[in-house]
């Protein structure tokens, strides 16, 4: 049986049920290889450093209205060639394809991702996710990692048309899956987005905070594991 006050439960998708940084690292250190990139970079972690400094300002950037999807895709890697000394939107543009190809590839989820997944679907909650990311990507890497049938609605950015911690993307995730805030949770890693979002909404949440970071925020839950969700749920 569900527990009698929560009837949905939206997850977060990156950084809490498909491990980002791990999967994003495989692919750029694919792209390094197959661009042949250490002539520019000298090495590695120097590339993947700059490419995480470009792409977490142009993010900011989209959320805030300031950049479009197709610029945010392709400038992050043109803006960290450009540093190197490599000028060369072309190539940038072809870097970029291949690592929307390639990054929903990865299948590297969190710690007992599919154990906690399968328990709270058998107790019988509507599990769903809500995500920023692209639908594009957003998708293949539920499919490839094997999460897709766990889950009811897919809520994007994009379908909503607003960006977590909006209220547009909560009210429409509502709407798609016939949730209220007050029978409904929000599970995510982020305390600006997910946390922040849901609270404005006044839903509860659990913030999973793996590196059991330290914050002055206050969640209604916080986990540093996913199967802690079976102490709550």
């Amino acid at each position: 049986m569900t527990s009698l006050k929560y009837k949905h439960i939206f997850f977060d998708l990156d950084r809490t049920l498909w491990d980002f940084n791990k999967n994003s690292e495989v692919s750029l250190h694919q792209l390094f290889r197959d661009y042949e990139l250490q002539s520019t970079f000298g090495s590695f972690l120097f590339f993947k450093s700059r490419y995480e400094y470009h792409n977490g300002k142009l993010w900011n950037a989209y959320y805030q209205k300031r950049l479009s999807k197709e610029d945010l895709m392709y400038r992050r890697f043109y803006l960290t060639l450009k540093e190197a000394g490599k000028d060369d939107l072309a190539l940038a543009k072809e870097i970029a394809s291949d690592f929307i190809e390639i990054s929903p590839l990865q299948t590297v989820t969190f710690p007992n991702t599919h154990e906690t997944l399968g328990y709270l679907k058998e107790k019988g909650y509507q599990l769903h996710i809500i995500t920023n990311g692209f639908n594009e990507v957003q998708g293949k890497k539920l499919k490839n990692s094997k999460l897709d049938g766990y889950f009811t609605k897919i809520i994007t950015s994009e379908d909503a048309g607003a960006n977590k911690p909006t209220p547009q993307i909560f009210e429409y995730a509502f709407s798609e899956a016939g949730a209220l805030a007050k029978n409904s949770i929000m599970i995510g890693d982020d305390l600006s987005t997910d946390i922040a979002g849901a609270k404005r909404m006044k839903m509860d949440q659990i913030y999973f905070n793996p590196h059991r970071t330290n914050h002055k925020v206050e969640p209604t839950f916080e986990i540093s594991n996913l199967l802690e969700i079976k102490n709550i749920l």
